[in-house]
């Protein structure tokens, strides 16, 4: 690989993260917020067999499966992962760039709990 080639390799993984958007924006058919305060954000997501996302990102999060299912996670640098879920399955996932595909027979039912920067909320006591 050349260093051209390598430079421009890294300028697009670096301008797709950045440019990665909020899943409840690039997603509302699929993504719904249910809960938002200064702390968290609690996403519904719900997709059936062969939806795809737009690229998005998230925060570290915490996803509760509802239901079976199985997908497919592409991430900037397109590297791919294909995880299995059951309903009742409790997963930390770090804060991640990716596009996500329902590769399963069976549709997506998920919460997610985001977590904001906590000292974006720390304020100081009254006196």
């Amino acid at each position: 690989m050349t260093r051209m080639n390598f430079v421009s390799s890294i300028f697009v993984l670096v301008a797709s993260a950045v440019g990665a958007q909020d899943p409840a924006v690039t997603d509302p058919d699929k993504y719904k917020v249910i809960l938002e305060n200064e702390r968290t954000r609690v996403l519904d997501y719900k997709d059936h067999p062969g939806d795809r996302t737009t690229q998005h990102k998230h925060p570290d999060s915490v996803l509760y499966a509802l239901s079976h299912f199985k997908r497919r996670l592409t991430f900037p640098d397109h590297k791919s992962v294909i995880k299995e879920f059951n309903a009742g399955d409790v997963m930390f996932i770090p804060a991640q760039v990716h596009i996500g595909e329902n590769i399963g027979k069976t549709d997506t039912h998920v919460l997610l709990v985001e977590f904001k920067d906590p000292q974006a909320s720390v304020k100081p006591p009254s006196p």
